[in-house]
């Protein structure tokens, strides 16, 4: 029995695939816990359906990190922290407080976590630091840290 799978299962295969599966297991278990679809021409037709929609989101997705990362390409930002002597600052600047001031001094929002840090930064200057925006597109901003 052909049936669409609705979740991924283990030794079977991915959500989304077309799978061949004895009848009984595909009543039994696949059906009746939800894991998978009868492959009808109705339930064909709708997952081509999701898969053309799934694409054409991935692809806008994609432009919109694209456009993103050519706004930001060579931006520079500047953060202002409490330093002492020599200028060592105290404590160390943070992926959130990058992307606080990303969002306030260039209007982008950007997700900490989508922030590449090597290693904290620590010292006044400037500091070059990526940012991957989707797994395709990567740019790097300038990152100024000021005495406040």
């Amino acid at each position: 029995m052909k049936v669409i799978l609705l979740q991924d299962v283990k030794s079977l295969g991915k959500k989304g695939e077309i799978v061949e599966a004895s009848e009984s297991y595909a009543r039994n278990v696949l059906l009746r816990k939800g894991l998978g679809k009868e492959a009808t021409g109705k339930n064909l037709n709708d997952l081509k359906l999701q898969k053309a929609n799934a694409d054409k989101l991935a692809k806008e997705a994609l432009a919109a990190a694209q456009k993103l990362g050519e706004e930001l390409k060579d931006k520079e930002v500047r953060v202002a922290v409490k330093a002492g002597e020599g200028g060592r600052v105290f404590g160390s600047v943070s992926s959130k407080e990058i992307a606080e001031e990303v969002q306030k001094q260039l209007g982008a929002e950007i997700d900490k976590k989508k922030i590449i840090l090597d290693a904290p930064i620590k010292t006044l200057g400037v500091t070059q630091v990526q940012i991957k925006l989707h797994t395709k597109v990567t740019t790097q901003i300038l990152v100024h840290v000021v005495e406040q």
